[in-house]
């Protein structure tokens, strides 16, 4: 496992993290969920993502339970706030009350005094900025959060934000986008604005949600036992498995047994040939695919495979900076 400092901090990431988003708490079984989080350490992986609304909080408690008995200092632990954990109509958003509850309800399911990076899961349009900077500034001085990140925020958005973190003398050190292959968004402005305000991206879904192993076919359903089959699960991706996205990942098989690397293997690796990437997040159902994927860590593509992949995707590539989120 190879290593990365996270935007323009002191703080190293394994570059291949772990993240439970759909899968603890939801699509498997606790058990199996554990054993991907023993085949993550085990494999290398130091940093761990999750969220507080990811399987309505009980992802957070799966993987507390999951970590528990680790060094603390061994591992890095991201989360995140934004979305409802709750009815209430505080129980959501970016403001000061949410935040502060939240990350106090973060710590108790992740059975831990503080998170090594807390993130603004969205940009809160209904919040002044300066409220939510100055909260997360707090609980940093609280020792409660040691760094602070961003998802999802535009350019235009993680320039303010990185300006008032200055201002408040916190560090702003990461964007936590949607990034593949076949999701290149950021590459226009948030990458650039990024560079320069000191921040790196950990990217979220480098598979394409699973799209680029290669195992979806077109013309034919999901696997009944994979994410695309899942009645839940596959609502997420369903944008990823147009016959004609299908056919095109088809074009990257002959790519990746050039190289005598899964699907898998090089789609996460092309995702970190992106010097601005700190990590690219994998999640997993089964050990196995822990195993498969971090081997991915320290390849290194040549140009002229990096043109091979451009020329069999084509126009499937989504390059649109206005284009939100898929997931």
């Amino acid at each position: 496992m190879e290593f990365r400092r996270l935007g323009r901090s002191g703080l190293n990431i394994s570059e291949i993290a772990y993240g439970n988003w759909l899968t603890h708490g939801g699509q498997v079984e606790e058990d199996a969920a554990f054993a991907c989080v023993r085949a993550a350490l085990d494999a290398g992986i130091t940093t761990f993502d999750t969220a507080d609304v990811y399987a309505g909080t009980r992802a957070e408690t799966v993987l507390g339970r999951a970590l528990e008995g680790q060094r603390r200092s061994s591992y890095e632990l991201f989360t995140k706030v934004y979305w409802p954990t709750g009815k209430g109509r505080n129980d959501r958003g970016l403001s000061r009350k949410h935040i502060v509850e939240s990350c106090h309800a973060s710590l108790k399911r992740l059975q831990t005094d503080y998170v090594d990076l807390y993130q603004a899961h969205r940009y809160d349009p209904t919040v002044p900025l300066e409220e939510t900077m100055t909260a997360f500034a707090d609980l940093v001085r609280a020792g409660k959060v040691l760094y602070i990140g961003v998802s999802e925020w535009n350019a235009e958005q993680i320039a303010a934000g990185a300006a008032l973190a200055r201002e408040l003398n916190v560090q702003l050190i990461s964007n936590q986008p949607q990034y593949s292959m076949l999701w290149r968004v950021i590459e226009p402005e948030v990458v650039p604005t990024s560079e320069k305000e000191g921040l790196s991206q950990i990217v979220w879904s480098p598979l394409a949600q699973g799209v680029l192993t290669g195992k979806y076919l077109p013309g034919q359903q999901p696997p009944a036992d994979s994410r695309g089959g899942h009645a839940e699960a596959g609502n997420s991706m369903r944008g990823f498995l147009r016959d004609d996205i299908l056919t095109a990942v088809q074009g990257l098989r002959p790519i990746a047994d050039d190289l005598g690397l899964s699907m898998a293997q090089l789609a996460i690796a092309w995702v970190l040939q992106n010097p601005n990437v700190g990590a690219a997040i994998i999640g997993a159902t089964r050990p196995e695919q822990v195993h498969d994927n971090v081997k991915a860590s320290g390849v290194r593509l040549e140009d002229d495979v990096l043109r091979r992949i451009d020329d069999v995707l084509g126009d499937v590539v989504e390059r649109d900076p206005t284009k939100t989120a898929r997931g």
